[in-house]
């Protein structure tokens, strides 16, 4: 059973950078993709980027384009978020989900894609 831990969160002022880490366990052989969602009070949870197994591909929602940077480390067993310009608004819970995948990797920023969960990491950005 594939286990996620985030951490990393923390209050910010707007303006300043957080990376959050998404540290995995438990996985069996084969190719991963990692997501990365948040959800902020109130609202549905998104998506804000996905990463390839290979690192290859990496796509963004149009919210934190040229802000966010999704990264792994050679290990794959860790993968980063690194958030710059924060705004009051990405003010969220961050979730770090998995999905294994064969073949050819295609992106999904569909939660219903994501198989494998973290708890959590809650990011605050203070204006």
């Amino acid at each position: 059973q594939v286990q996620l831990v985030e951490s990393g969160g923390g209050l910010v002022q707007a303006g300043g950078s957080l990376r959050l880490a998404c540290a995995a366990s438990g996985r069996t052989f084969g190719f991963y993709a990692t997501g990365w969602f948040r959800q902020a009070p109130g609202k549905e949870r998104e998506f804000v980027g996905a990463i390839s197994w290979i690192g290859g591909t990496i796509n963004y929602v149009d919210s934190v384009k040229g802000r966010f940077t999704i990264s792994r480390d050679n290990a794959k067993t860790t993968v980063y978020l690194q958030m710059n310009s924060l705004k009051p608004e990405d003010t969220a819970v961050y979730y770090c989900a998995e999905r294994k995948y064969t073949g050819r990797y295609t992106y999904t920023g569909s939660l219903s894609d994501y198989r494998y969960w973290g708890q959590g990491t809650q990011v605050t950005v203070s204006s």
